[in-house]
């Protein structure tokens, strides 16, 4: 176990991927109206940086106009219902790289691309 100077356990707190996206207004948009996250946090002038949350979840979305996609999921959500998320994606038009299964190691998952092309791998417990 890892202590400080005080021998205090060494703790951690949130973990919050950082999503690169070149319309603030469209990444917002997104993930509100489809997924239901609310805006806790706004930064700059024009905006440069937001915190998004939905229960347990915090999404941090900084503007990077020129950055490409990652090829490679950019972040894992956990879900209570992966269906229905699954349902909510194809609703809004997001492009599909894994289809929804479910998994041996009792998952059931799918992978999609927000309207930046972040990959987010969703999956919930079965």
């Amino acid at each position: 176990m890892m202590t400080n100077k005080n021998s205090q356990p060494l703790t951690f707190g949130r973990v919050a991927p950082m999503l690169p996206v070149s319309d603030i207004e469209r990444a917002v948009g997104f993930y509100c109206q489809t997924l239901g996250f609310q805006k806790r946090f706004e930064n700059g002038n024009p905006v440069g940086f937001v915190i998004l949350v939905r229960d347990d979840a915090e999404l941090h979305l900084t503007l990077q106009p020129e950055h490409p996609s990652a090829k490679f999921n950019v972040a894992h959500m956990m879900v209570s219902d992966a269906d229905e998320v699954y349902r909510l994606c194809q609703q809004a038009g997001c492009r599909i790289i894994k289809k929804l299964r479910t998994h041996d190691f009792g998952m059931r998952m799918f992978v999609f691309e927000d309207p930046d092309g972040n990959r987010i791998d969703v999956g919930a417990e079965v």
